[in-house]
């Protein structure tokens, strides 16, 4: 086998792709949940969140579309072992730094939803689309995807 040939990559490899799609669905899912609110689902924030999730220009919500749509279509292709994997989580991870870039720095969310959902979380979703990238870097340097 030559060197730039496919290599078969470790079962590590399935598991975290496979879980990063799992986690990317979350990120679909919490996505659709917003943009298909309904009036019960309206009853379950305090005005404030409602006023704040009302008062989010367009350009935000595009960011995070493309934060989670280019998510979970760059974790598929990333188990389809294709090297495409790698700028489309580039991509969505470009979406999440947007989306939190407004959220952090353009709004009081943090004072609204409180630390954990405020701050927590996005420095969560922030520091897994950084090791997604990464991933996916690696997986191209060792000839896992092709």
């Amino acid at each position: 086998m030559s060197e730039k040939s496919n290599k078969k990559p470790p079962v590590w490899f399935w598991i975290v792709s496979i879980v990063a799609l799992l986690w990317n669905l979350m990120g679909v899912m919490a996505y659709l949940g917003q943009a298909y609110m309904t009036d019960e689902m309206k009853a379950g924030y305090t005005p404030d969140q409602l006023a704040l999730m009302e008062s989010t220009p367009a350009w935000v919500t595009a960011a995070f579309a493309i934060a989670v749509w280019g998510g979970l279509l760059g974790c598929i292709v990333l188990l389809l072992r294709r090297k495409l994997a790698k700028p489309v989580l580039m991509l969505s991870l470009i979406g999440i730094l947007v989306q939190m870039a407004h959220s952090f720095f353009m709004t009081n969310a943090a004072e609204i939803y409180g630390p954990v959902q405020g701050v927590v979380t996005p420095v969560i979703v922030i520091i897994i689309g950084i090791v997604l990238v990464q991933f996916a870097r690696i997986a191209e340097k060792r000839n896992w995807i092709s």
